[in-house]
């Protein structure tokens, strides 16, 4: 029995594969450093959401464990042991015996090294599906034991709904319900690996930002929001100042209630109350920046259902 990572063209046909999961994008409505520990890990506080965009994958049978990468940004995807669904995989087939084989189809729709956790949420829908696929049964706890060793964002992805998140990403708190969002998220084709920008970092440490109550509506979610802070952000723009250029891009498009990068960067987003309004801002800053990546995607409420997309909100 062999491992396989490879790329190729994307399926045409029927389809190969019987489970279907999709990977949604993962956003910092803030975040905040909190402090570090001894081993060097720093700790955060963020509110993070999911935006109705990511990759698909599909599964079905094979003798071993194999990886077939295509879609618009394969040939980002790394196809060694850095392959977070890769890794998600293998780790699982420990739970489930020697016997486990799978073909994993991965369509790449979200850029890498970017902030929006592409790597994490593919990694958490692997651990969906294939516990679907290999009807192992496995308890929550145990997929989330899994999901914690794999990296700090797989476990809020696939807890899959808005949430607190602290520590180092191990302590994941279900949110105060969030109001109806749009998001535009902008990617100006930089990537930043997470701990160059953490390294780059040597600001004071911040509070706590969460809060409990129910914000009434989306102004009022901006404007608290607005209060809080990406503590990425000023070591992001160093490293790569395409990430100030792009928020400013972001400002200045009409309705946006909040321009802010998300998570390490380098991608940033816009706050918007309407799918018309997200849409008429995407399709305007993609033909300012042809060369950048821009979508318009709804915020998702949850919990999200790795076995089935969404409908996205009017």
């Amino acid at each position: 029995m062999s491992d396989t990572i490879d790329r190729e063209e994307p399926a045409t046909g029927p389809a190969r594969c019987g489970v279907a999961t999709w990977a949604w994008a993962k956003v910092n409505l803030y975040l905040h450093v909190t402090g570090r520990r001894p081993d060097g890990y720093h700790e955060i506080d963020s509110l993070i959401v999911f935006a109705g965009i990511g990759d698909r994958l599909e599964i079905g049978e094979a003798g071993g464990l194999e990886l077939h990468v295509s879609g618009p940004l394969a040939t980002a995807v790394p196809w060694d042991e850095g392959n977070l669904g890769f890794r998600a995989a293998r780790a699982l087939s420990q739970c489930c015996g020697p016997a486990a084989g799978a073909r994993i189809e991965l369509e790449k729709h979200l850029p890498v090294a970017a902030g929006l956790g592409g790597g994490s949420a593919d990694a958490a829908a692997v651990l969906a599906g294939l516990n679907a696929h290999w009807q192992a049964a496995l308890a929550r706890s145990k997929l989330e034991e899994i999901a914690l060793g794999l990296g700090a964002d797989v476990p809020v992805c696939l807890y899959g709904r808005p949430a607190f998140v602290a520590g180092i990403g191990e302590r994941v708190t279900r949110a105060p319900p969030l109001p109806p969002a749009w998001l535009v998220l902008v990617n100006p084709g930089v990537a930043l690996p997470t701990a160059e920008v953490f390294a780059a970092r040597h600001e004071d440490f911040s509070d706590s930002g969460r809060w409990s109550e129910t914000l009434p509506d989306l102004p009022a979610l901006a404007e608290r929001l607005a209060g809080l802070a990406n503590d990425l952000e000023t070591p992001a723009r160093a490293l790569a100042p395409e990430v100030g250029e792009a928020l400013a891009r972001i400002e200045a498009l009409p309705g946006v209630l909040l321009a802010r990068m998300s998570g390490s960067g380098a991608t940033c987003f816009g706050l918007f109350a309407s799918r018309q309004e997200a849409n008429e801002a995407a399709a305007a800053l993609s033909a300012e920046c042809p060369g950048w990546w821009v979508r318009a995607a709804p915020m998702l409420h949850g919990p999200l259902d790795y076995m089935r997309a969404p409908p996205a909100p009017a």
